[in-house]
């Protein structure tokens, strides 16, 4: 931030919402004005237009107070304008939010997004005593007097609250998130565009939906014509005929389930994009559970659309900076653009944050095709709320969900489960008998509940040339992949891990495929991040006892091309060490009762999994946190607290010293945090307890760049291990080879 008064250069009185440095102004009035123009805009419904423009104009009331005008020429800069804390000295959104409740009421919700439009969104007790304290009244008092105009003042004709007042506690909740997003993305674009016009025009998207679908059906229709007629391109021809047939069918809910092979991630797209088209929706959003597979979805999708791929636009970050910035507000995503692919985590806890940086997304997902990916990992303590979400995201938003994976959830509404869709249409009809058309595994059960050895697990993928082995934990991978490589050949043996970070497991990955073409032996050990989308073909796999989503996930990398002369094997066997608690150890539990149930259980058929996934929920407390309750009480921050899919309180990502991290790292120091370099970043990070980073800080032995990531510099090169990733009791223990000089 420069100081210095700007105007003594010649800045007009008139008063301002920001100023450039150099003394560019930006006249309050049209500010206010444009933010309510593109919030009106930005509605996620007709009826609340209304209500966006005037939130829009409110907004920044508060900044005709004299002292905030002398402050913001003073300061000048961006950061000038930026709430800190409850300090009366930058709060220019409790004047807006007190005249709304003057002019009506029953504009509380509207008033909680303007108090909100920079800290985020607070619990409704809070909002209150703000509002209700003598020293806030004071600011809108001043803001008053100074002159605001009177345009700006007045309610807008149209203002109807019928619809509003029919509304549940929880579409009230809801319909407050849709307001305060279309305010903040208003807010966030009209400033962006005084600061930095150029990022105006690289936020433009130059292809239709229409253009997608058109690429994408020439893309698929002359890869069919140079396919071989084999039984399994037969099934993916028959499969994207079937699903396309039931585009043109009004919004809703469906499923697509499809098998392991049958060409889910192009046919769902396919659906998706002719859906979209035939009833008038505006973009397409893939929420994958995994950043390790978001890139090679998004690759095949760049691929299909050829010169139109730049409109896929990927957003997911383990780095994701806490501070309000100038540069981390305009580093995050607005998702304007006619394809997302994004992490189910990013897509539901925004639908339930308080952060403005999350929430300035939502209205951008109205009217949008949701396509939920290996759908079978919705944490079942979650279900209540996500399915609420989702539900009203349909009704009231004008949204389509597609829960698309080949282990299908039971997600309808049923006696012991009213929080269930109504109904949910399945698009791959049971007549095509895809998943016996295009069985390629056989599964060999445990005969018995005695724990294999891993000595004698290693000597089994030792015997075999080209086997996955699939274990509960990272320890157990270590510790198998050493054995194994005690009998095949120091080196031998390949290893895959959260402990390695993304760019080192693309190019184990990449091994991998180099070693098939040559023909030589490819023995992998892993954890189970190897279950999900990640293009391996392996002619045995064994798989520890989990889940049977997990277990069906291990399946799908076993023969997967079908280019096997027999049916590749899935071996089944029972750890010495068990799945991680919660809801692994629970899916084990119910797999283990079907098992008893009936011992040679169907792995690929759609009704065990329905049995499955009802015993699985039923038995899971689906509300336990009690959020349905909070967000009924308007308890922003304490639903956006408690709603993680992935309880990642105790974990923090770091930086590792991995070839081609410090480029990267450079470029944060020099030029500060923005979309494109937290995202190069991201292939370099590792997940570690946060009180252990915390450690690592204060001992000096983790640096931090730009305030916002935290990485081991090269000093700490020999704790990142080429095999098996990050050792973290070696962080501390300087690499020899750093003391060198030159």
């Amino acid at each position: 931030m420069m100081s210095g008064d700007v105007s003594s250069r010649g800045v007009t009185a008139e008063p301002l919402a920001h100023v450039t440095a150099e003394g560019r102004p930006h006249l309050l009035r049209e500010h206010l004005m444009e933010v309510g123009r593109l919030a009106a805009l930005f509605a996620a419904r007709e009826d609340m237009r209304v209500f966006c423009e005037l939130a829009g104009r409110w907004h920044d009331l508060g900044k005709y107070r004299p002292h905030f005008q002398s402050r913001i020429r003073k300061e000048n800069g961006f950061e000038a304008h930026l709430e800190v804390g409850s300090s009366s000295d930058k709060d220019h959104a409790t004047a807006g939010a007190l005249w709304a409740l003057r002019m009506e009421r029953r504009l509380g919700p509207l008033a909680m997004a303007i108090a909100g439009h920079h800290g985020g969104l607070r619990d409704a007790e809070k909002f209150r005593s703000r509002v209700g304290d003598p020293e806030k009244l004071k600011l809108l008092e001043e803001a008053l007097t100074a002159g605001v105009p009177e345009d700006l003042r007045s309610l807008t004709p149209g203002l109807d609250f019928s619809w509003l007042e029919k509304l549940s506690k929880h579409r009230l909740e809801f319909w407050t998130r849709m307001l305060f997003s279309s305010l903040c993305d208003a807010d966030f674009l009209d400033t962006e565009a005084f600061y930095d016009a150029s990022r105006v025009e690289a936020r433009r998207v130059g292809a239709t939906l229409e253009q997608l679908a058109r690429a994408l059906r020439a893309f698929m229709d002359q890869k069919q014509s140079g396919a071989p007629d084999t039984p399994v391109n037969r099934v993916r021809r028959e499969v994207l005929s079937a699903v396309l047939a039931r585009a043109p069918s009004p919004p809703g809910v469906f499923s697509l389930t499809v098998p392991t092979g049958g060409g889910k991630t192009l046919t769902s797209m396919a659906f998706a994009l002719e859906h979209a088209r035939a009833r008038g929706l505006r973009r397409v959003i893939v929420a994958i559970p995994y950043t390790s597979i978001i890139e090679q979805s998004s690759g095949v999708y760049r691929e299909a659309f050829g010169e139109l791929g730049s409109a896929v636009i990927e957003h997911h970050s383990s780095v994701d900076p806490k501070r309000e910035t100038a540069l981390n507000r305009v580093a995050s995503e607005n998702w304007d653009a006619p394809v997302i692919v994004t992490t189910t985590v990013q897509l539901l806890e925004s639908l339930f944050a308080c952060r403005t940086s999350a929430c300035r997304k939502l209205h951008n997902i109205a009217g949008s095709v949701i396509v939920l990916d290996e759908a079978q990992t919705l944490p079942p303590a979650l279900l209540t709320t996500i399915l609420d979400g989702l539900k009203t995201l349909v009704e009231d938003y004008g949204c389509s969900v597609v829960i698309c994976t080949a282990t299908q959830p039971a997600l309808g509404m049923r006696p012991g489960f009213p929080e269930g869709f109504f109904s949910v249409q399945e698009l791959v009809p049971p007549e095509l008998n895809a998943f016996e058309r295009l069985r390629r595994v056989t599964v060999r059960w445990p005969e018995s509940r005695e724990p294999m050895s891993y000595e004698a697990l290693a000597e089994a993928v030792a015997g075999e040339r080209d086997v996955l082995a699939v274990v509960h934990r990272r320890d157990d991978a270590r510790e198998l992949c050493a054995l194994v490589d005690a009998r095949v050949g120091e080196g031998t043996t390949l290893h895959l891990s959260a402990l390695m970070c993304p760019e080192h497991r693309s190019r184990v990955l990449a091994d991998i495929q180099k070693r098939k073409r040559r023909g030589e032996p490819v023995r992998l050990v892993a954890t189970q991040l190897v279950e999900a989308g990640v293009d391996l073909d392996f002619a045995v796999v064994y798989r520890s006892l989990a889940g049977l989503d997990s277990l069906a996930q291990a399946a799908g990398r076993c023969n997967r091309e079908g280019r096997l002369e027999t049916l590749g094997e899935l071996r089944v066997y029972e750890a010495k060490t068990q799945p991680p608690p919660g809801v692994p150890q629970a899916a084990l539990a119910v797999t283990r009762t079907l098992l008893a149930q009936d011992p040679a259980l169907d792995l690929f058929s759609p009704d065990s999994f329905r049995r499955y996934f009802e015993r699985l929920y039923a038995n899971a407390a689906r509300d336990g946190k009690g959020i349905q309750e909070a967000r009924a009480a308007l308890k922003y921050e304490e639903v956006s607290t408690k709603f993680r899919l992935v309880e990642d309180d105790w974990s923090a990502p770091v930086v590792v010293p991995f070839e081609g991290c410090e480029a990267v790292l450079d470029e944060v120091r020099r030029l500060g945090p923005s979309r494109e370099r937290l995202r190069a970043l991201q292939r370099f990070t590792v997940t570690v307890p946060r009180k252990l980073r915390e450690v690592w800080v204060e001992r000096e032995l983790a640096g931090v760049a730009a305030e916002t990531v935290v990485f081991l510099g090269p000093e700490h090169r020999s704790a990142y291990d080429e095999t098996f990733g990050l050792l973290r009791d070696r962080v501390g223990v300087l690499d020899p080879a750093f003391l060198i000089p030159g």
